[in-house]
């Protein structure tokens, strides 16, 4: 068995969504200290609608491709159902990733809720802190 899907393969060779947003409503930016992973995610919200979203990564191939899916599958979307988006459901619709690079999806999970937290914390939208857990101390969130 390949080490990567070939839906990991694909996100990692043709990543959608790559750039960024100048005039972003939200953007978040984490961090993996151990394995030196960074995604920023840009997103553009009408009416409670993730309208565009663009995403950086600097890392491996499993976070390059964990980044465009996870920005494939919020856009278009309300940002309640974003929030709802799960490192699990992002490995899965890359049919799986290795055990030691999950961490990756982790890291898009959070980097989506990092941006809708900044979203809401620009535009003075109340939210359950609960919604925003901190990371695992291993990683780094920058805002």
């Amino acid at each position: 068995m390949a080490l990567y899907s070939e839906k990991v393969m694909d996100h990692f060779t043709n990543p959608r969504n790559v750039g960024k947003l100048d005039d972003a409503d939200g953007i978040g930016e984490v961090g993996n200290a151990r394995c030196g992973d960074i995604m920023k995610i840009y997103i553009k919200v009408k009416d409670g609608i993730i309208t565009d979203v663009k995403f950086n990564t600097f890392g491996c191939g499993s976070a390059i491709a964990s980044s465009s899916m996870a920005t494939e599958m919020i856009k278009g979307k309300p940002i309640s159902e974003a929030l709802t988006l799960t490192n699990k459901a992002v490995a899965e619709a890359l049919d799986g990733l290795p055990a030691h690079k999950m961490h990756c999806s982790v890291l898009a999970e959070e980097a989506i809720r990092a941006a809708i937290k900044d979203y809401y914390d620009k535009n003075g939208i109340e939210y359950d802190p609960a919604e925003f857990p901190a990371p695992d101390e291993d990683e780094e969130i920058h805002e």
